[in-house]
C-alpha cells in the first residue's frame, strides 16, 4: 500500500518538476525550431560508464547515480544532442513533417538536458543499441524523494518496521527448541532427531541468502518483504500442522531459506534510509532487535511447551500470529527504500509526459539479466571467503558467536534445569539474561558517535571527508573480551553449591559482548567492500548460518559427554582465540585491504 501511495507521490513530483523546468527547455530550443531540420549541432555530453554509475557516491546503497544543479545542466546542455528520422504523415506537407518532427525532438532533447537530476550519455551496443540515454537521478542532495531525506519520523518508523522483521525470523529460528521432549515424544524420535527442526531452519536462513540479492536488485526491498514473509507464514503453518518428524523437518528448512530473504535484506534498508554517520545510532536497533528474536523465543517456547492446556504445536501457531501483524504492518506502512527502484518509477513517469523513451533508471540500461546476477551471487560469496582475509575471519568470528549462542538453546537445560532444577518455563526465561546484556551494549551507542564525530572533524580539518572503515571497530573492540570472559564464568560457577543468579549473571555479559561484535563486523564489511558487500555479508551469512545449525545436533551429545564445566571451557578457548581479531584490523586493516582486489582504501 505504502509503495502503491510512494509511486502516485512521485507522479506529482516529477510532473512540478517537469512543468518547472519545461520552460528553461523551450528557452533553450526556441533559436533552433525556425531553423531547417537538417541543420544539427552536437555539443559534448557528459559520458558515464557503468562502473562510474556504480561507484559516484561512495556509499553504494544510496544509489545516487547523478548529481547536478540547474547551472551545470544548462552549460552541459547548450545545443541539441540527437536527432531521429523524421516520420511521413499523410496530408501534411513533407517539409512541415520534417520540421514538425525536428522540432519535437529538439524539444524533447532540451526538456531532458535541462531538467535537474538528469545525465545524458551515450547508449553502448550491449546496452540496446546507439545514441543518447537520459540516466534519471535525484534532483540533488535535498531531494525529498530521496529516503535519506525523508522525515526523521518516517525514517524512523521504516527502520522500526524492519527490526520486528529481523526480530520475528529469528524468534522462529529458536521456539521450536524449547519443545523438544513434548514433540519427540509426539513424534516417537529422539530429541536429537527432533532439534533438526531448529538446525534444518537455521541452514535455510543460509542457503536462502543467497538468493536474497539478486531478486531484490530486480524488483525492490518491499516486494521482496511481502511475498517472502508470505511463503515463510505458510510454511509454518503447515509445520503447524505436521503429521510426522519428516514433513515437519522439510517444512521448517523451507520456511528457513523464505525467512532468511527478508532478514538479509534488512541491512541494504537500513543503508537506503540513514547516512554512515546516521547508521552509527540506526544499526544496533535492527542489530539488538535481530539478536533478541532467538533470545525471546525460549522464553515463550518454555511456557507454551509446559502449559497443560496447549499442545507444543503452539510454538508455531503463535510465530504465525505474530509473523501475520509483522506482515500487516509491513504492507500497509512500508515505504519503498531501494534507490534505483525509486529512479526507475521516476524514469517511468518522465517517459510517460514527455513521450521520450530515452528515460532510463540505471538500473533500466544494464543489460545484465537476473539470472546473470544469481549467478554472480552463488560464485561470488565463496570467491570472496577465499581471497579475502577480513571476510574470512569475521566470518569465522560471526560462525563462533552464532555456534555459541544456538547451542545454548539446547544447553540451558543442562546448565539450568539439570543443575539447580529449574522448571522448562523457567529454563525459558533464564535466556532474558542474554536481552538484558544486549541493552547494555546499546548504552555504548552515544559515547561511539560522539567519538566518530569528533574523529571526523580531525579528518575533515586534514582534507579528508569520510571514517576509514576501522572506526567501526570500536563496538567489537569494547565487547570482544566479554564473550570469552562470560563463559569461562558461567562453566565456572554453574554448580549446585553456587547461585544460579551467577551463571544468569554471566549470561548478561555474553550478551553484551556478542551484539558488539555483531555490529562491528557487518559494519566494517559494509564499510570496507562497498559495491561488494552484498555477496561479502551473503557468504558471511552462508557460513555462520549452516554451521550453527549442523552445531545445534552436536549441543545436546556435546554437553552430555563433557558436561557443562568442560563444554562452556571449549567454547570459551575457542571464542578467546578471535579476540584478537578486531584490535589487528583496527591497527593493519588499512594495509590489508590494500592488498585485496574487492575492498576499498
Amino acid at each position: 500500500m505504502q509503495s502503491f501511495l510512494q509511486y502516485r507521490r512521485f507522479q506529482k513530483h516529477v510532473a512540478a518538476q517537469y512543468e518547472r523546468d519545461r520552460v528553461k527547455a523551450q528557452a533553450l530550443n526556441g533559436n533552433e525550431t525556425s531553423t531547417s531540420a537538417s541543420a544539427f549541432s552536437s555539443a559534448p555530453t557528459l559520458h558515464l560508464t557503468q562502473n562510474d554509475v556504480n561507484t559516484d557516491s561512495r556509499d553504494p546503497e544510496k544509489a545516487e547515480f547523478s548529481k547536478g544543479g540547474d547551472e551545470a545542466h544548462l552549460q552541459k546542455n547548450e545545443s541539441i544532442l540527437e536527432s531521429e528520422p523524421p516520420t511521413e504523415n499523410a496530408g501534411r506537407n513533407p517539409l512541415d513533417t520534417v520540421t514538425t518532427a525536428h522540432t519535437n525532438q529538439s524539444i524533447g532533447t532540451a526538456i531532458g538536458t535541462t531538467l535537474t537530476g538528469i545525465e545524458v550519455r551515450k547508449r553502448s551496443t550491449k546496452e540496446g543499441g546507439e545514441g543518447n540515454v537520459f540516466v534519471v537521478g535525484y534532483e540533488g542532495e535535498n531531494d525529498s524523494m530521496n529516503p535519506r531525506n525523508w522525515s526523521k519520523t518516517t525514517r524512523i518508523g521504516a527502520t522500526i518496521n524492519i527490526a520486528f522483521i529481523g526480530w520475528i525470523v529469528g524468534f522462529a529460528s529458536s521456539i521450536d527448541s524449547a519443545a523438544l521432549p513434548q514433540a519427540s515424544a509426539e513424534f516417537g524420535v529422539s530429541e536429537v532427531t527432533e532439534s533438526l527442526a531448529t538446525g534444518l531452519f537455521l541452514i535455510g536462513f543460509g542457503v536462502g541468502a543467497l538468493f536474497a540479492g539478486p531478486v531484490s536488485e530486480t524488483v525492490g526491498r518491499n516486494p521482496v518483504y511481502i511475498a517472502t514473509l508470505t511463503l515463510y507464514m505458510l510454511f509454518i503453518m503447515a509445520s503447524a500442522l505436521a503429521p510426522n518428524i519428516g514433513s515437519q523437518l522439510a517444512f521448517r528448512f523451507i520456511a528457513g531459506c523464505f525467512a532468511s530473504t527478508p532478514l538479509t535484506c534488512a541491512g541494504g534498508s537500513i543503508s537506503d534510509l540513514w547516512s554512515p554517520m546516521e547508521r552509527v545510532y540506526a544499526f544496533p536497533v535492527f542489530a539488538n532487535a535481530a539478536f533478541m528474536g532467538p533470545v525471546f523465543g525460549p522464553v515463550v517456547g518454555g511456557f507454551i511447551a509446559s502449559s497443560p492446556l496447549i499442545s507444543w504445536r503452539w510454538t508455531e501457531w503463535i510465530t504465525l500470529i505474530i509473523s501475520g501483524l509483522v506482515l500487516f504492518l509491513i504492507t500497509f506502512f512500508q515505504p519503498e527504500t531501494y534507490a534505483p527502484i525509486l529512479l526507475k518509477w521516476k524514469a517511468a513517469h518522465l517517459r510517460t509526459l514527455t513521450g521520450d523513451s530515452r528515460y532510463r533508471g540505471a538500473v533500466e540500461i544494464i543489460s545484465e539479466t537476473f539470472l546473470h546476477r544469481l549467478g554472480r551471487a552463488l560464485y561470488r560469496p565463496f570467491l570472496l571467503t577465499v581471497r579475502e582475509p577480513i571476510i574470512l575471519l569475521f566470518a569465522l568470528y560471526l560462525t563462533v558467536i552464532y555456534i555459541i549462542l544456538f547451542t545454548f538453546l539446547n544447553g540451558y537445560t543442562f546448565i539450568f534445569t539439570e543443575t539447580y532444577h529449574f522448571t522448562q518455563g523457567l529454563t525459558g526465561l533464564s535466556f532474558l539474561g542474554i536481552g538484558i546484556g544486549l541493552c547494555f551494549a546499546s548504552l555504548l551507542v552515544p559515547i561511539i558517535y560522539t567519538r566518530a564525530q569528533h574523529d571526523l572533524a580531525h579528518i575533515r580539518r586534514t582534507g579528508g571527508d569520510r571514517l576509514p572503515p576501522e572506526s567501526r571497530l570500536w563496538f567489537a573492540m569494547l565487547g570482544a573480551p566479554a564473550i570469552p570472559i562470560s563463559l569461562f564464568w558461567m562453566g565456572w560457577t554453574a554448580y549446585p553449591s553456587i547461585s544460579p543468579w551467577s551463571p544468569l549473571a554471566a549470561s548478561v555479559l555474553f550478551g553484551y559482548g556478542i551484539l558488539c561484535v555483531f555490529i562491528s563486523c557487518y559494519q566494517y564489511i559494509i564499510d570496507s567492500y562497498e559495491a561488494f558487500s552484498a555477496s561479502a555479508l551473503a557468504s558471511v551469512t552462508l557460513i555462520r548460518y549452516v554451521v550453527a545449525g549442523g552445531m545445534v545436533e552436536v549441543a545436546i551429545p556435546f554437553y552430555e559427554r563433557l558436561g557443562v564445566q568442560d563444554t562452556l571451557t571449549v567454547l570459551g578457548c575457542l571464542s578467546a582465540l578471535l579476540v584478537p581479531v578486531p584490535y589487528a584490523f583496527y591497527r593493519w586493516g588499512r594495509r590489508i585491504r590494500m592488498w585485496s582486489r574487492y575492498a576499498v582504501v
